[in-house]
């Protein structure tokens, strides 16, 4: 089991691991091992995610999610395909983490007294600078 929060636990079987050929760090090994890690994840349908959480990872995954629903991330920082591998699951956590939290509702103010006042008075004060740079017209005599 992964412990995202107190509240929500992953089962090890509703992750799915592919490994692919990395570009980047690898020495002699890089055409030969497959480290880059795909970390496929069905956030459409998972039993382990409460429906709140849910509709906030979809907005949060943006491109990551595939039109099935599946989260798609990819890691290849490392050389090792662990490490790779716990990095993709350490970023699926992070992710699960950020749609967990509630967004704080918004509140809606009115402006101060004061803050309308001195809103005005700018804007007196602004145009009467403005009109202070018009040119003079002078009457003929």
């Amino acid at each position: 089991m992964i412990t995202v929060t107190p509240h929500i636990q992953l089962r090890e079987e509703e992750l799915h691991f592919q490994f692919v050929l990395a570009s980047g760090p690898g020495g002699q090994n890089v055409n030969k091992v497959a480290t880059a890690v795909q970390l496929r994840f069905d956030a459409a349908y998972s039993p382990s995610l409460p429906e709140d959480v849910r509709q906030r990872l979809m907005k949060l995954a943006g491109n990551r999610l595939t039109k099935e629903g599946e989260l798609l991330i990819t890691a290849k920082r490392f050389r090792s395909q662990e490490r790779n591998r716990q990095d993709a699951i350490k970023r699926l956590v992070a992710l699960l983490r950020q749609a967990a939290e509630k967004p704080k509702p918004r509140r809606l103010r009115k402006p101060s007294r004061a803050a309308k006042q001195r809103r005005l008075e700018e804007k007196r004060r602004r145009g009467e600078q403005k009109q202070a740079r018009r040119s003079v017209k002078i009457l003929p005599d």
